[in-house]
């Protein structure tokens, strides 16, 4: 029986090899630009790393610039990303910092951004101009000199003031004003008012008014120097309005004695407020007598005339006496009561 023999695979031809040569060399290029594991045999397809990106890994750097203290992380993407970590947190960045508000700014409330910078600056202030276009005239300045010593209204009225309270004798007296439905102005040193501010009130709510008369009653006051005029007129009116309360009006001040001189009117005139002088004294504060009292206002009153009397500063016994006999008799002779002029 004749012996069949085996027959053997004819060996590859030399194209073949050379083929198969490049598509291994061509397999392994493209898994070491790939990242995978290996690559076929015979068919020449390529076959992933189980769990093996087949894209590049992305290397994460700062993003501010800054150089790193160690190694740079890297995170693998995900397939069909577009290179973007899917899974991985984003790359943490620095947060900005926010520059303290300086001095002499003021920041946001509740912890909110400095609001802008405010600076100070020395503005040119222009001149107004008309409606024409041509400058107008700067404000008149103030004139002092001019003491007021009449009343507002004029004619037969008379003011009626009284200096140096509140005191012991100013309920009585606003007692007397009240039976008469007479008005008054009344003229407070500021230690005074401080010390009886139910009195400053009561004044108010009876309807009279209130005069300025500075903190202690300096004399000679127009020998005062400048700072101290300041003070003794600023500061008294700023007592009384305290113990006023609330919307006092102080219209005038009177320098105590009579002390006027062109600085302490020109102070008085820029806190907003009239030089309040007299036209009829009868010196009551001396205590003469009630009958002088009364007989000094008789002869010096003149229509629209301004009374001066004391409701403090000492014993005002006869004052309120000769106020007794003087307010009927004002009745008598046809005078209404009025305020000073402003």
């Amino acid at each position: 029986m004749p012996h069949s023999a085996t027959r053997r695979p004819s060996p590859p031809t030399r194209t073949a090899l050379t083929a198969r040569r490049r598509l291994v060399a061509g397999c392994v290029v493209a898994a070491a630009a790939l990242g995978l594991a290996a690559c076929g045999t015979a068919s020449g397809a390529l076959q992933p790393t189980a769990g093996v990106s087949t894209q590049p890994p992305i290397t994460l750097a700062p993003t501010d610039g800054r150089p790193t203290d160690g190694p740079v992380a890297t995170v693998a993407p995900t397939p069909d990303s577009d290179g973007a970590p899917a899974s991985a947190a984003p790359p943490a960045v620095p947060k900005p910092h926010t520059p303290q508000a300086p001095a002499g700014t003021s920041a946001a409330p509740h912890g909110g951004t400095p609001s802008t910078p405010v600076t100070t600056t020395a503005v040119a202030t222009t001149p107004a101009t008309t409606a024409a276009g041509t400058p107008a005239p700067p404000p008149a300045p103030v004139k002092p000199g001019t003491v007021i010593g009449s009343t507002a209204s004029g004619g037969r009225t008379v003011a009626l003031t009284f200096d140096d309270g509140p005191g012991p004798a100013t309920g009585q007296i606003l007692d007397l004003l009240a039976q008469y439905h007479a008005k008054a102005t009344f003229c407070e040193i500021g230690q005074n008012a401080a010390a009886n501010p139910a009195l400053v009130k009561r004044v108010l709510a009876a309807g009279h008014r209130l005069c300025d008369h500075s903190v202690h009653h300096p004399q000679p006051f127009a020998k005062l120097p400048h700072d101290k005029a300041v003070y003794e007129i600023s500061a008294a009116r700023d007592m009384i309005v305290k113990a006023g309360g609330p919307g006092t009006r102080v219209d005038w001040f009177r320098a105590p004695g009579g002390g006027f001189n062109a600085d302490n009117e020109q102070i008085t005139a820029s806190l907003g407020m009239s030089s309040l002088g007299w036209s009829v004294d009868p010196h009551d504060w001396s205590r003469p007598g009630v009958p002088a009292i009364v007989s000094t206002v008789q002869k010096q009153l003149k229509p629209g005339g301004v009374i001066l009397m004391h409701d403090g500063g000492g014993d005002r016994t006869q004052s309120v006496a000769a106020l007794k006999q003087l307010l009927p008799w004002l009745v008598a002779q046809g005078y209404t009561f009025d305020w000073p002029a402003e």
